[in-house]
């Protein structure tokens, strides 16, 4: 039996109760006694963590996510600390993870189950079957660029700058990841930038495009312009498969295109480093795409169905355990089929239910589905 070491980190809000949900299906695996079997450790970060530290991560729990096999991660940030340094706000501790283990490829899929085609704010037909995966740069860009800044000025103006920068390595790294998910899927990859205005632009196209030609020039590759993506997302989903992007634009798009499948409690993320020397396997962390919803926190009503594809996720990509993420997706799927709903995802005529029901609904057909 191989042990895996999980690294959890609920974060604040509704990441402690769909956090649960995760950890309820870790046990229904380990209970099972299969070849894989998972060991958990829990530490805080965002707000919990400058409650209990002053910093949004400690050191224990960077020291702690360093030997983690996979991060599994739920939500930061809230009201109570509108306030605190920026240096030292809520989403710096998942900033900071990000960037010390160079987690650069962030994959977000847009997944529209068939039982969710109506709740989507488009027609049912332009989203039925939908199956989308933006890979967003995530550790360089304007989020990561110097200066980033708010200066006074001699005549008491304020002015506020962010530095957007990308070189060709970190360019050529992200191109090769979609080519890869491209060939996996429909050989089709779409990369979205702004070469039109941006000078970062035009580098992001024409490595892009270099990369392609050297790497795969099996797969097809279509540019497109990013205002043109983000309306494109929304004229007609289905002609896009993969979509690379960069750092900023992929943050916009990924939540554009979760909207699509109804909420963005449904949509999971990973985010991957370069391949480890020694195990071959890229760190990873793996996170809902929503945040931490402070205003329904303790309520009962998040839905944890993200949190629990997210770990899906985690046992495709760093575990290679696929018949088991293809259990627990499949499980999310019946579920919804059945007619259960959180509020998010709330249709006439069926069954609300909230965090617990949902994701005991879901770790009882997993638990069915692995005999």
């Amino acid at each position: 039996m191989t042990t895996h070491k999980l690294l959890l980190l609920p974060g604040d809000g509704i990441g402690v109760e769909i956090m649960r949900e995760v950890e309820r299906i870790i046990a229904i695996l380990n209970g099972k006694g299969g070849a894989n079997s998972f060991e958990t450790e829990s530490d805080l970060v965002g707000g919990a963590a400058i409650d209990a530290h002053g910093v949004a991560i400690s050191e224990g729990a960077m020291e702690k996510a360093g030997i983690a096999d996979a991060i599994i991660f739920g939500a930061v940030g809230g009201p109570k600390w509108d306030d605190v340094p920026y240096e030292i706000r809520p989403e710096a501790g998942l900033l900071r993870l990000r960037k010390d283990y160079d987690l650069f490829a962030n994959l977000r899929p847009a997944i529209c189950y068939p039982a969710l085609a109506d709740a989507s704010s488009l027609k049912k037909e332009l989203v039925e079957g939908l199956d989308i995966l933006i890979l967003r740069e995530l550790t360089s860009g304007t989020y990561f660029g110097e200066p980033k800044e708010i200066v006074t000025l001699e005549n008491g103006e304020k002015r506020g700058v962010d530095t957007t920068v990308y070189t060709t390595s970190e360019i050529e790294r992200i191109v090769k990841v979609g080519c890869d998910l491209a060939r996996k899927r429909s050989g089709k990859m779409h990369m979205a930038a702004k070469w039109n205005v941006m000078k970062t632009g035009v580098l992001w196209r024409d490595v892009t495009v270099a990369t392609h030609k050297a790497y795969a020039p099996d797969v097809e590759l279509e540019l497109i312009l990013a205002d043109n993506c983000a309306m494109q997302l929304i004229r007609n989903p289905k002609q896009f498969d993969v979509v690379i992007t960069d750092n900023l634009f992929g943050d916009v798009l990924s939540d554009e295109a979760a909207m699509m499948t109804g909420s963005l409690g449904m949509l999971p993320s990973a985010s991957l480093g370069p391949p480890d020397p020694k195990t071959g396997r890229p760190k990873a962390l793996y996170e809902p795409v929503h945040g931490s919803a402070p205003d329904i926190t303790g309520k009962g009503l998040a839905n944890p169905i993200a949190m629990i594809a997210s770990f899906a996720m985690a046992l495709r990509y760093s575990f290679d355990m696929t018949k088991e993420a293809d259990i627990i997706e499949q499980a999310i799927a019946t579920v919804l089929g059945n007619g259960l709903r959180t509020a998010d995802i709330m249709q006439n005529g069926l069954e609300k239910v909230g965090t617990e029901d949902m994701g005991k609904a879901i770790a009882a057909e997993i638990e069915q589905a692995l005999g």
